[in-house]
């Protein structure tokens, strides 16, 4: 594979989708192929059969792979699901010289400590992402780096997630032979892939209507302030007009695409759709106010869910109100009239995400649908992850350029022990190792 591409894998609850990209000279992402199965094996995001998903992921994958005539290797991957929680913690380390200015080793140090947190049995912590930091008592300081201070404390978000849901996700993108380039929250990958700057400084709350779950991540001032997991999607709509016009799930699935929408009144009495019976009975006729009901109801109930979440982060605070409103993606928010309902039970702005914020202008029209915006945010995520390596490949070059400069190929050495290369892995690289490690001792 070549060394400029990145491969995003968003195994969802539905649909399983490769997405292989790369960037163009004007730093914009060119998608060059797009592989999309049925997502057989998954439930709420998370695996339940390791088979299926598998040949899931393989005939994905070979989808891209023909698409951008390539040969795939390496994946980023998304983890979503039912299992994912999320907490604030305060955490402080005291330094045992304050004459010196704190460090990323201080920082490390901290982050480190959170790590230490004891978790229920089989949850891990997935991210630890630091808010805010105080200096001796000093509050509302982004970063610490460069300042004297004696006592280093900091508010942590942090995201827990079951060992054994991620460990599964491994052995399955291992199975279908292919590397675990790197793992991401997939609330955090569809954020980068559709939300501007601007609106994560402001304070915004996105919400992703998948398959299987609606995940919702919250930014203020730039930073993630709060996530969470809400173990309803698409699949449950489709499941109530199932049962309720007593109809196949294909058909449901039809029903809510073409003609479904989230605000009965629109609809009039008269208006009706007629569906082929099953093996030579009867069609059924369903009127669409019926129908719209149906949708309707559990609707507000899932928007309603998401409403508590962003009230438990504090949005009715004065200084936490999230200006930007809210921004919908993933399939679920192509429902007709699902941004008016929105608007009307949160009273907030809302429109719907795009992923095109950092795709090239000549983009595909289905790529940039809200449907792969959890896909265009990983190969994002992937290709940010090389950017990372190349530019610490390049640091490592050059001290040992400079040192070798010294003839002396001891005094070469001693430099470069001197000057070891920080571990700058986020945690989810360091994440991504523990479960290769892993996968690799299980053979």
């Amino acid at each position: 594979m070549e060394h400029n591409l990145s491969v995003g894998l968003d195994i969802g609850t539905t649909k399983i989708v490769a997405m292989i990209g790369r960037k163009n000279e004007f730093s914009k992402v060119e998608i060059l192929g797009i592989g999309k199965s049925k997502s057989l094996g998954v439930h709420r995001g998370v695996v339940n059969n390791i088979t299926q998903t598998i040949q899931s992921i393989q005939q994905a994958v070979q989808e891209a792979e023909s698409a951008a005539d390539l040969k795939i290797d390496e994946v980023t991957v998304g983890i979503a699901g039912q299992h994912i929680r999320s907490l604030q913690h305060s955490d402080y380390i005291t330094r045992s010289n304050s004459e010196t200015v704190i460090d990323d080793e201080d920082i490390d140090r901290l982050i480190n400590q959170v790590h230490k947190l004891v978790m229920l049995p089989g949850e891990e912590i997935i991210h630890v992402l630091p808010q805010e930091y105080k200096i001796d008592g000093q509050g509302e300081i982004k970063e610490p780096k460069g300042m004297y201070g004696g006592r280093l404390e900091a508010n942590f978000h942090v995201v827990v997630g079951q060992v054994s849901s991620i460990r599964n996700v491994g052995r399955c993108i291992q199975t279908a032979n292919l590397v675990l380039e790197g793992i991401t929250l997939e609330p955090l990958a569809s954020a980068n892939a559709v939300l501007s700057q601007e609106e994560k400084e402001a304070g915004v709350a996105l919400i992703d209507i998948g398959g299987g779950t609606t995940d919702l991540a919250i930014f203020r001032d730039g930073i993630i302030r709060h996530t969470a997991v809400i173990p309803f999607g698409g699949n449950v709509i489709t499941e109530d007009i199932k049962e309720g016009c007593s109809i196949i799930e294909k058909q449901a699935e039809l029903l809510k695409i073409k003609f479904g929408s989230a605000w009965p009144g629109e609809n009039k009495d008269n208006e009706i759709v007629s569906i082929p019976g099953l093996r030579g009975r009867e069609p059924k006729e369903i009127t669409l106010k019926n129908l719209s009901k149906i949708i309707h109801a559990r609707v507000v109930e899932i928007i309603e869910q998401v409403f508590v979440e962003i009230k438990n982060y504090g949005h009715e605070e004065q200084k936490k109100k999230l200006i930007a409103g809210i921004v919908l993606t993933g399939g679920g928010s192509q429902l007709k009239h699902l941004k008016q309902l929105v608007e009307y039970i949160t009273g907030m702005d809302t429109r719907i995400g795009y992923p095109n914020e950092h795709l090239a202008g000549d983009s595909d029209e289905d790529i940039t649908s809200p449907l792969y915006a959890t896909a265009v945010g990983l190969v994002l995520d992937g290709l940010k992850r090389l950017e990372r390596r190349k530019a610490e490949q390049e640091e490592l070059e050059t001290i040992k350029k400079i040192a070798l400069e010294a003839q002396n190929k001891k005094a070469a050495e001693a430099e470069i022990k001197e000057k070891p290369i920080q571990d700058r892995r986020s945690f989810l690289d360091k994440l991504t190792e523990r479960v290769k490690d892993f996968l690799d001792s299980a053979e």
